[in-house]
């Protein structure tokens, strides 16, 4: 599984703590297997609910966000310099972990994506954070995954986690109209 994984998200490769970038492995695989999924149905699984028959799946998705993420970071640090503090390796780990919660919060029944019944109770961002907890991923990474979504609106946030944030919202609403 774990090949297959980083074939299909080589990210996490950019991670540049050993590990840091092992537990964040470890979080997808583990929620990959605790929520029953195969790497297959990961390349079906919509990212999102919200659009209908969206033909980009979590895994397409998760790249992007975390491509977005390293750009934004990249031009905030050549344009404000030493203004700004940007821990890329917090910044991908959350990136690439800012959607895992979706592996609880859905189901596949007859072929079809839904919602489950821990995701009519928990969404992703807070099922995300409590996952990687587990695995004992830093508070700053807990902090982007829980904060990425509506969930953490209002909350004081981290710039990586600002960054994660924005990043999700351009590819879902890019995608959305």
């Amino acid at each position: 599984m774990r090949k297959k994984l980083l074939s299909l998200m080589p990210e996490f490769q950019l991670i540049q703590d050993p590990n840091l970038q092992e537990k964040t492995i470890n979080v997808w695989e583990e929620a990959i297997v605790t929520g029953n999924w195969d790497i297959s149905d990961l390349l079906e699984m919509p990212f999102t609910l919200l659009v209908e028959q969206t033909p980009v799946n979590i895994i397409t998705h998760t790249r992007a966000v975390t491509s977005c993420s390293l750009q934004i970071a990249d031009v905030l640090l050549e344009e404000y310099k030493d203004r700004v503090r940007i821990n890329k390796d917090f910044l991908l780990s959350g990136a690439l972990l800012h959607d895992v919660g979706k592996l609880f919060e859905y189901e596949k029944e007859s072929g079809i994506f839904k919602k489950s019944a821990a995701g009519q109770l928990l969404r992703h961002p807070i099922s995300g954070a409590a996952f990687a907890y587990k695995f004992g991923l830093p508070q700053e990474v807990l902090h982007i995954i829980a904060c990425h979504s509506k969930e953490g609106d209002g909350a004081r946030k981290t710039v990586e986690a600002i960054i994660v944030n924005h990043a999700d919202f351009v590819n879902f609403e890019t995608l959305k109209i």
